[in-house]
């Protein structure tokens, strides 16, 4: 850390620090794992599961195996015939040392489906953003032949994991019907001993006509202009710094200082499965999150060398925004500066175009946009909820409270329907460059105008059951009516955004909020709060939301 401090509770001696040696994963165990254990499906940890957008596990827990993901992709392929999608499937990968061979895996299942698979040139890394790009683009005017794609990340987690996406044809992560069909699609396939399974050996898969190459990074940098004033970045001669954090878009940066004459450094474009260059985050694990001041200290440590610097996550579809005024800046108080100025400076954006949030994500958003006077869409957590408006363009902006946001092309269209960690980092140059201040000075002054909120988020151990009987709290069971002192204003289990379950409750008051929700990959809940009445007040509010998951438990 930059400054001396004590650590806040639950914080590991670790954090902050190089990760030690004795921590890195045995990456040879962990390819060996995938081919030689086999999960077994009377075990619920052993399933195929999908979270919020996908699959995720590890081979030496034996949820992230050979025969998960040659059922998952024999599941996509049935799918696929299911619905008439028939074009291309373009398939991505991060530098996760587990998604090499679960593309080997899927590339030998869906070629011999008769699936065409659009694979990156010279064998790239392909940001998931760089892929909802690549499907919307191929798929724009078409009625019949569209594409679909596949994304093998498990995002910013330990290097020990793996993760599956499906992105249907409107690029997005796939909802929960779709997700939900082909998870109980893949599981029937392991029950039954992946007999239905058809699948190539890998070298006739590979040099099949059913394989082809798509220059994924090009097609996706080329159009960068089409979202980005970078233009306005390149007059100012702004000084930006990157770290890609090893990740999938490590050789993007390049091509994007180059195509557009920006100054944009990049301070390592190191690859390596362990990911043994990181800083350890707050629980003592690596974890390659942007948003985390822990896993950042390597930028941290350099941003007085750049007016404004950024990172992103393995997969690239998370943002992390490093300032001069303010280091790391939190992501809610990114989220709050980056729509106050896009809408106000894209003047080819519908009059109508909304704000969507996560309802996890900061009020200050709310009072942004009422501000702007534009409707705020809130919409449970999970960025599939967002799908349809961004393809419509009646949602402008769309932020979650974990780093997750993209924005429309300037000229109001669909940029990507799926998280962009790429557009809102050079946002935030944009807005520098335009602005002369950088967005930890923009929020600063919006907490003058609309106050100033603390937050904060527990994460608790919890059961199956418990984080079954979280996640179907009613209303009637808070039974409390004031909230820190102050009187609830709502208490609400659906999102009053599109009336979709929240799959737990949020409770607010004037001064501020909390919501709890089970974790969908992971046997813990969460509690989110925020106050606007300061760090006191916020602590009174946690304290009553443990109260009433206790009693909820009880």
């Amino acid at each position: 850390m930059s400054a001396v401090a004590p650590l806040p509770p639950g914080v590991s001696p670790r954090a902050g620090k190089p990760a030690d040696p004795g921590m890195l994963v045995d990456v040879p165990r962990l390819i060996t794992a995938y081919y030689s254990e086999t999960p077994d499906p009377t075990v619920a940890a052993q399933r195929v599961v999908f979270g919020t957008s996908g699959h995720r596990g590890s081979s030496l827990r034996v949820s992230f195996n050979e025969a998960h993901i040659v059922a998952i992709s024999q599941a996509i392929c049935d799918y696929r015939r299911g619905q008439g999608i028939d074009g291309p499937l373009f398939l991505g990968i991060d530098t996760h040392a587990l998604s090499a061979p679960a593309r080997a895996s899927a590339i030998e299942v869906l070629t011999a489906n008769g699936v065409r698979v659009l694979l990156a040139k010279d064998d790239e890394y392909t940001p998931t953003p760089v892929v909802s790009h690549a499907i919307l683009s191929y798929n724009r005017g078409r009625e019949r032949g569209r594409a679909d794609g596949v994304v093998i990340t498990p995002s910013h987690n330990p290097p020990d994991d793996g993760g599956f996406k499906y992105n249907p044809p409107n690029g997005g992560p796939a909802d929960v019907e779709v997700t939900g069909w082909i998870e109980s699609r893949a599981n029937g396939l392991i029950e039954a001993g992946l007999k239905e399974v058809r699948r190539w050996p890998y070298e006739r898969a590979l040099h099949s006509e059913n394989v082809g190459r798509h220059d994924y990074l090009h097609a996706y940098v080329d159009d960068l202009e089409q979202v980005l004033d970078l233009q306005q970045i390149h007059d100012v001669g702004l000084r930006m710094g990157v770290d890609p954090l090893g990740g999938a878009g490590v050789h993007y940066w390049a091509p994007i200082a180059e195509r557009y004459g920006v100054n944009l450094t990049v301070v390592s474009d190191t690859v390596d499965p362990t990911f043994r260059f990181m800083t350890v985050d707050w629980d003592g694990q690596i974890r390659m999150d942007p948003s985390s001041v822990y896993a950042m200290q390597r930028l941290l440590a350099l941003k007085d060398r750049f007016d404004i610097a950024f990172g992103c996550d393995t997969d690239h579809d998370r943002h992390g925004i490093v300032t001069k005024s303010a280091g790391l800046l939190p992501t809610n108080h990114y989220l709050a500066a980056a729509i106050y100025y896009l809408f106000q400076n894209r003047p080819r954006w519908n009059a109508q175009t909304a704000v969507g949030k996560t309802l996890v994500s900061s009020q200050m958003i709310d009072r942004v946009a009422a501000q702007l006077g534009r409707k705020l869409y809130e919409v449970p957590v999970g960025f599939k909820w967002f799908v349809g408006g961004l393809l419509d363009g009646s949602l402008g902006f769309c932020g979650e409270e974990s780093a997750g946001a993209t924005f429309l092309r300037r000229d109001g269209s669909v940029w990507t329907t799926d998280k962009d960690g790429i557009v809102p980092a050079l946002l935030a140059g944009e807005i520098t460059a335009r602005l002369g201040r950088d967005p930890g000075e923009v929020y600063r002054e919006l907490t003058r105008e609309f106050g100033e909120p603390v937050s904060d988020r527990l994460e608790v151990e919890a059961t199956a059951e418990q984080k079954q009987r979280l996640g179907s709290l009613t209303a009637a069971q808070v039974s409390i009516s004031s909230l820190a002192g102050e009187k609830i204003q709502a208490v609400l289990t659906r999102a009053p955004g599109n009336n979709a379950p929240i799959g737990g409750v949020k409770v607010i008051s004037e001064g501020g909020w909390f919501a709890v929700r089970p974790s969908g990959t992971e046997d813990i809940y969460k509690i989110y709060a925020e106050s606007f009445r300061g760090e006191q007040h916020l602590q009174r509010i946690l304290s009553e939301a443990q109260k009433i998951v206790a009693a909820a438990l009880a």
